[in-house]
C-alpha cells in the first residue's frame, strides 16, 4: 500500500509539473494591442501548425517596394480546424489580406482577427477567450 501511495504521489507531481509551462501562456492583452488594428496584404511563406498559437509567416510589401516579413498569431491548429481551415487551406506563396492587432512592443507580429483569402472567403483566426475585441476594423 506504501509502494501505491508513493507511486500516486510522483504521478501527482508530474502531472502538476506538466502544467507550469501552461500557466505562461499569455492574454491577448499582455502581448497585442486592441487600439493598434492593422490590415496586411501579403503573400504567405510559411504556416505553423503548432500549439498554443498557429502562426502564418507572410511577406508584407512596403511602400517602397521594400518587404517586411510578419508573424500572425492564430487559434490553435483545433480550433482553425473546427472551423473550417486546414493545412491544406493556406499554400506558401497565396496572397491573403489579414487583419488584426499589432504587438505592443513594436515587433513584425499581430495578432489575427480575419484572414481574407484570394476568392473572398474569410476566414476567423482567433480563438475564443484571447481577450482580443470582436471586430478588428481598419488598421494601416
Amino acid at each position: 500500500m506504501r509502494t501505491f501511495g508513493i507511486l500516486a504521489g510522483a504521478c501527482a507531481a508530474l502531472i502538476v509539473s506538466l502544467a507550469i509551462p501552461a500557466g505562461a501562456h499569455h492574454s491577448f492583452a499582455a502581448e497585442f494591442d486592441a487600439n493598434q488594428p492593422v490590415t496586411l496584404r501579403g503573400t504567405v511563406t510559411r504556416m505553423e501548425w503548432i500549439n498554443p498559437h498557429s502562426w502564418i509567416h507572410l511577406d508584407v510589401k512596403n511602400p517602397d517596394g521594400t518587404v517586411s516579413k510578419w508573424m500572425i498569431e492564430g487559434g490553435t491548429p483545433n480550433t482553425l480546424t473546427r472551423r473550417g481551415f486546414t493545412k491544406d487551406s493556406l499554400k506558401q506563396g497565396t496572397e491573403i489580406t489579414v487583419e488584426g492587432y499589432r504587438a505592443k512592443n513594436g515587433a513584425l507580429r499581430a495578432n489575427g482577427a480575419d484572414l481574407i483569402l484570394p476568392d473572398g472567403r474569410r476566414l476567423f483566426m482567433g480563438s475564443s477567450g484571447t481577450g482580443a475585441p470582436k471586430e478588428a476594423g481598419d488598421g494601416q
